[in-house]
């Protein structure tokens, strides 16, 4: 009796909750029938990255090149981490719903984009132990009051039941933003910039970490941050990410990405 009581509560307050505050697109705030979804009008502008694409980096190719392919950049420049994934290309609606959580306080985003990237990053899932989101700068985050990708991460971490372990690597130097940088001064970029305190050192070792962040451009950030955590004793790392840019996708006003 007080359980169907509790219940009917609940699913009262919810339905006066969608009255009050309709659910809205989260590209263009048109109404919508279900919280966290895009409209009819928004829906095709976004590029899901589906296979066939490149089994390190995650990029798409252009036509079927058989399981396992690997793409010519990495096998030119093979990355310190495993593998990337990503849900959606870096362009359009994708691009807007990036900015609006990093810029413009739009935590509640986060928890239906990082759907997106468990979906897409299923593989990776399976076979992580933990999940550990991209740091920002004390600096930098007492500016913005949240991380991004630890929002992300956290959500992520929650679809896959898996650990999020936020606090095992800091970013110690705060950087330049790495838009207009050549790719060498992307690398020199982000030297020395992060590290892993003592704590956090029992908890990488042996560990396959799923690294997280909103946005994979050149892959710089996300290779240092690598190269951290497996010196620090983390077996393995892989990438998983909301979007990547493709070429074409990366703008020169999109500043603080990876």
């Amino acid at each position: 009796m007080i359980a169907d009581i509790k219940t009917h509560s609940v699913s009262a307050a919810a339905s006066l909750a969608r009255v009050l505050f309709p659910p809205v697109c989260a590209g263009c705030r048109r109404h919508v029938r279900e919280p966290g979804t895009l409209c009819a009008s928004c829906w095709p502008e976004v590029r899901y990255i589906e296979p066939p694409y490149c089994s390190v980096l995650g990029t798409p190719f252009a036509f079927e090149v058989g399981e396992g392919a690997v793409s010519p950049a990495a096998i030119a420049e093979p990355p310190p981490f495993a593998r990337a994934r990503a849900a959606v290309a870096y362009s359009g609606i994708a691009r807007q719903l990036v900015q609006n959580l990093k810029y413009r306080d739009r935590t509640d985003l986060a928890p239906w984009m990082a759907r997106w990237m468990a979906r897409a990053g299923s593989e990776l899932t399976r076979d992580a132990d933990l999940v550990v989101p991209v740091p920002l700068h004390a600096r930098r985050f007492l500016s913005r009051r949240f991380n991004q990708s630890a929002e992300l991460a956290r959500n992520v971490a929650r679809l896959a039941g898996l650990r999020f372990e936020p606090a095992v690597i800091k970013r110690i130097k705060l950087t330049r933003q790495q838009v207009g940088l050549a790719a060498n001064e992307r690398v020199a970029n982000m030297r020395g910039a992060f590290g892993v305190p003592d704590a956090g050192k029992p908890i990488l070792t042996g560990q396959r970490v799923l690294l997280v962040d909103d946005v994979f451009t050149t892959g710089a950030t996300v290779s240092a941050v690598t190269k951290v955590l497996k010196r620090a004793g983390a077996r393995e790392v892989d990438i998983l990410t909301f979007a990547m840019a493709l070429p074409g996708d990366f703008l020169p006003e999109d500043a603080d990405t990876i």
